[in-house]
């Protein structure tokens, strides 16, 4: 057994490869595109709905509720992003029960790249809250002394979201691989069950840090607006 589709090499040409890592994500990014359109293609705001409008409704609006609790308003403008997040790591987790799968989140570069996203999209979201120059001073607060240790801060949990997801996610295929070369198949099975439940912990995990970081990015505008009501009223 595996322990990184890193390793499962479909292809090579010099130094130019496909490995396991490459072909599930790119398979998991259009199962989730095309289960997406042909879940949506039909909607109805009948009383009368099919299963999968039930089914996405209780998805989206579990997700809405989970960024509402971290802290962001307007939890529609963070789903598409958040939501995505949940849902790949999700999924990535509920495949392994496919034969011959093996989850592109086993992969550090996977998890890397899954970071990086929340690396950008702290500031993207960030300016588009507060304006640039709001969200630039935001790292020089409380005083210019903390400028460089809020930098450092921004890198250290994004790194620390790659290797968190990365170990986690990596443990328990090692110990799967570790059980069937010294006990019977039937516990590593009750292992890989329970795999699936912590592949959908991680992503859950996963998508409420970065729901967290992007408040923390985007509380400076919110914290302002408080003072201005009180004086209105």
């Amino acid at each position: 057994m595996r322990l990184s589709p890193d390793d499962m090499i479909f292809w090579r040409y010099g130094f130019l490869k496909l490995n396991g890592t490459i072909v599930f994500t790119w398979a998991l990014m259009f199962v989730l595109a095309v289960g997406s359109k042909l879940v949506t293609r039909k909607l109805s705001t009948d009383l009368e709905r099919s299963p999968w409008q039930n089914l996405l409704e209780i998805i989206v609006t579990g997700i809405e509720k989970q960024i509402a609790d971290v802290g962001l308003r307007n939890p529609e403008k963070y789903i598409g992003f958040l939501g995505t997040l949940f849902l790949f790591v999700a999924l990535a987790s509920l495949c392994t029960i496919i034969p011959g799968y093996e989850p592109p989140t086993g992969s550090l570069s996977t998890t890397a790249a899954l970071a990086l996203c929340v690396l950008v999209a702290v500031p993207f979201f960030g300016i588009q809250d507060q304006g640039l120059v709001g969200y630039l001073k935001s790292y020089a607060e409380p005083t210019v002394i903390m400028l460089p240790f809020n930098i450092i801060s921004e890198l250290s949990r994004t790194l620390a979201l790659a290797v968190r997801l990365f170990g986690n996610m990596m443990s328990g295929t090692m110990i799967i691989a570790i059980l069937l070369t010294i006990t019977p198949f039937i516990f590593p099975i009750a292992m890989s069950a329970l795999g699936l439940l912590t592949g959908m912990v991680q992503a859950y995990i996963f998508s409420i840090l970065a729901g967290v970081y992007i408040a923390a990015a985007t509380r400076g505008r919110q914290a302002k607006a408080k003072p201005t009501l009180a004086t209105t009223a």
